[in-house]
């Protein structure tokens, strides 16, 4: 497909795409984004992402250039000017093919040089719409590995890390300290060595029947596909419990996996160089992630 940028309700190719150099989420990383996924090219969850984003905002006192209708309606305009062109990947899970991520990203604006939001003017809006990058449908079947980096996560008395925003250099340097061992994702610990959060994606172990998951008071991101997989547990029966898990905790788990918007639900068979549950995807996680492609199929045929 092809790629199309939506500046502040311009649509334009990615090489007409300019952001002013003072522009505050360029220079601090003042801004706040969502990341959209489509499903028979319609997008999934969609009133959950704008209502993260809205609490994204309030929490950073950012004024928004569009309103919540506004931002779904130019959401739409942008995936509608979307075109398939690239041929299929060959490796793509088949549900990924000819699926698009949409990226939302508002920054504060831009303004004089300086620290003080008040300087901001002029909000800027930008939605980026291009093709799915999802793991491969190998990943799905034998799973991945994850890296405990030494990278701490942010405490959230020092920054707000409930809210998604666009400074995310620590994950930035989480991944590469996991990519470099040859893993797929970053878990980060907190400073009390307690498990918080995958760099781009929310942590879930199996233990004794139960889901178990870090819970949102420890300051991490209320994950979309984290909230959506806990329904669906709680639907079928399982026993969810949202408490501190420490990382031999999750080393020793009968399963376990991450989630995020696009690799939905990924199953985890290596975790620091060793096998989690001899090295084998576990039942929990390949019921709970048929019954969230099924809850997708039919939110897509909704539409």
């Amino acid at each position: 497909m092809t790629t199309i940028v939506n500046m502040n309700g311009v649509l334009v190719p990615p090489d007409r795409a300019v952001v002013s150099v003072f522009d505050r989420g360029f220079l601090y990383g003042d801004s706040i984004y969502e990341v959209v996924r489509t499903y028979r090219r319609r997008p999934f969850a969609l009133d959950q992402h704008l209502a993260r984003m809205r609490r994204s905002a309030n929490r950073l006192a950012l004024a928004l250039a569009w309103d919540e209708e506004r931002t779904r309606q130019e959401i739409l305009r942008t995936l509608a000017a979307s075109e398939d062109g690239d041929a299929p990947d060959p490796e793509a899970a088949p549900w990924n093919v000819g699926e698009i991520s949409l990226r939302v990203i508002m920054t504060r604006g831009a303004g004089e040089l300086g620290l003080d939001p008040t300087l901001a003017v002029d909000p800027l809006a930008i939605v980026i719409a291009g093709p799915l990058r999802a793991p491969p449908a190998a990943a799905y079947r034998e799973g991945v590995a994850c890296r405990i980096v030494g990278v701490r996560h942010d405490a959230p008395e020092a920054a707000d890390t409930t809210a998604k925003t666009g400074a995310h250099l620590a994950n930035v340097l989480a991944v590469a300290e996991a990519r470099a061992t040859g893993a797929h994702e970053a878990l980060l610990l907190d400073r009390d060595g307690l498990v918080t959060e995958g760099a781009s994606s929310n942590v879930f172990a199996v233990r004794e029947g139960r889901l178990e998951t870090p819970p949102l008071a420890i300051g991490i991101l209320e994950g979309v596909t984290r909230g959506i997989v806990i329904a669906l547990a709680r639907e079928i029966g399982i026993e969810v419990c949202e408490t501190p898990l420490r990382p031999e905790a999750i080393a020793m788990a009968d399963e376990l996996f991450i989630t995020s918007t696009a690799r939905e639900i990924l199953p985890v068979t290596s975790l620091d160089g060793r096998e989690v549950a001899s090295g084998r995807v576990g039942t929990f996680t390949t019921r709970l992630h048929t019954l969230f492609r099924r809850s997708a199929d039919r939110e897509a045929g909704a539409g």
